[in-house]
């Protein structure tokens, strides 16, 4: 894992974490600092979707572009928390379509998933070129969103035990507190899920939504030696990356997480 940053004399340094070393694999979990928002969205978002004014997103990308101007072509979604996941291609990218997963086998199409505290989930079948980008919070978890991604980069041709995983900066164990039906919930619906529950305050339960994850990804056929973990809790770190439970389940902006192979 790698993070860089770009210094300005008037903003903040852009900070990307990276997880795969391959100069091909064109990939990071972009932070919130070196954009221009202000208030709820400052200063890095990326999203047009959330309130932000035009003109300030406009100018984030500008510079985004120029910290990693591979991001030409990037495919997005109307993220609903559900499992669907949908493939791209350069004729697909200036759609939007619901879903929570996206996957690609073509070089040059970058795939964007946006989060405030989910999982975001980057993958990549480097010796066959196919990446996949997932959108996992509670309720994609629950749905299997990171199972669906896997069994959708399999269907183009990749192979489960080759694909390397990361996940990248989200809540952390120790800020996710749920109600304590929630956590029984998860226990429940998913398989290991209860060894990583533990009590909270009265009522309630504490999730760790990647160990989570990390099971389900195994599952759908990945290595454990394959599964990454990058970067901090978003809450925790709320000045280094957008958190919705930071800002008190207000609005916030979001932060890109991005994936796809240098053409």
């Amino acid at each position: 894992m790698e993070s860089h940053t770009e210094s300005s004399p008037d903003l903040k340094p852009v900070e990307i974490l990276r997880a795969f070393p391959d100069a091909a694999i064109c990939h990071g979990f972009i932070g919130r600092t070196g954009g221009i928002s202000t208030d709820a969205f400052a200063s890095m978002n990326l999203s047009y979707w959330v309130g932000d004014d035009y003109h300030a997103v406009d100018a984030n990308w500008e510079r985004i572009r120029r910290e990693a101007p591979e991001l030409k072509l990037v495919a997005s979604l109307n993220q609903v928390h559900g499992n669907v996941v949908h493939a791209a291609a350069r004729d697909t990218v200036a759609l939007r379509p619901p879903g929570d997963g996206l996957v690609t086998a073509e070089p040059g199409v970058i795939l964007g998933i946006y989060t405030a505290d989910c999982v975001p989930i980057l993958m990549v079948d480097s010796k066959l070129k196919i990446a996949g980008a997932l959108h996992a919070g509670w309720r994609g978890v629950i749905a299997d969103i990171a199972g669906a991604g896997v069994r959708a980069m399999v269907k183009m041709g990749a192979r489960a035990s080759a694909i390397r995983a990361a996940m990248g900066p989200s809540i952390g164990q120790c800020c996710f507190e749920v109600d304590a039906e929630l956590g029984r919930r998860f226990g429940r619906e998913i398989a290991g899920a209860r060894d990583h529950t533990s009590a909270g305050r009265p009522g309630k339960a504490f999730i760790d939504l990647r160990a989570v994850v990390r099971d389900q990804l195994e599952r759908a056929g990945l290595a454990a030696a394959n599964i990454a973990s990058v970067g901090p809790c978003t809450r925790c770190a709320s000045g280094r990356f957008f958190s919705r439970r930071a800002a008190g389940g207000n609005t916030t902006g979001l932060q890109m997480s991005f994936v796809g192979f240098a053409e």
